[in-house]
């Protein structure tokens, strides 16, 4: 991301209100991302509200595969939907909503396609473990340590579900996930 130089801001401030609205809204229409940054800020959206719709959109994006081969739609599904939370992160910059998200994603994946960690292709069964890898990172690094306890036996659960598969993943992932950080 480009800094602003001081020319930059200086020419900005010469700017009259209605050209500085001209320019605001001929960026918007040319980024989809900074539209939502802008409109999170300038609308207050609650972030509840954005949750909401990035967890349809996951949804959506697990459900609505297409292709030959499930294993590598939902591998695929998988990616769109990290971004679609990495996008949330970058709106929001709510840490806690990125997690639930995480967490959504999770449940989903272990409730519905855990029959595909089986697969001759075991890239959606390694996509999963890193989420919940990185999902297990996230908490003891951003979160305050009351929500261990809240998502602690849920990740266990996960946990204990991809080890018991007793597939080789290119990366340590840990037997538990402790309450202590």
């Amino acid at each position: 991301m480009p800094v602003p130089s001081a020319e930059f801001k200086k020419a900005i401030k010469q700017l009259t209100d209605k050209e500085k609205e001209a320019l605001l809204l001929k960026a918007v229409r040319r980024d989809a991302e900074l539209y939502d940054i802008v409109a999170f800020e300038l609308l207050d959206i609650p972030v509840e509200q954005l949750v909401e719709e990035t967890s349809e959109k996951i949804h959506d994006l697990m459900y609505g595969l297409t292709g030959r081969s499930l294993s590598k739609s939902l591998t695929r599904s998988l990616r769109k939907s990290i971004k679609e939370i990495a996008r949330f992160k970058k709106v929001t910059k709510n840490v806690k909503g990125e997690v639930d998200l995480h967490l959504f994603l999770l449940r989903l994946i272990f409730q519905n396609f855990t029959g595909q960690f089986d697969s001759f292709y075991k890239s959606f069964y390694t996509a999963t473990a890193r989420l919940l890898l990185k999902t297990a990172q996230l908490i003891k690094k951003n979160l305050d340590e009351d929500y261990f306890v809240e998502y602690e036996d849920e990740i266990n659960e996960y946990l204990e579900a991809i080890h018991s598969r007793r597939k080789p993943l290119s990366f340590v992932l840990p037997e538990t996930f402790e309450a202590v950080k």
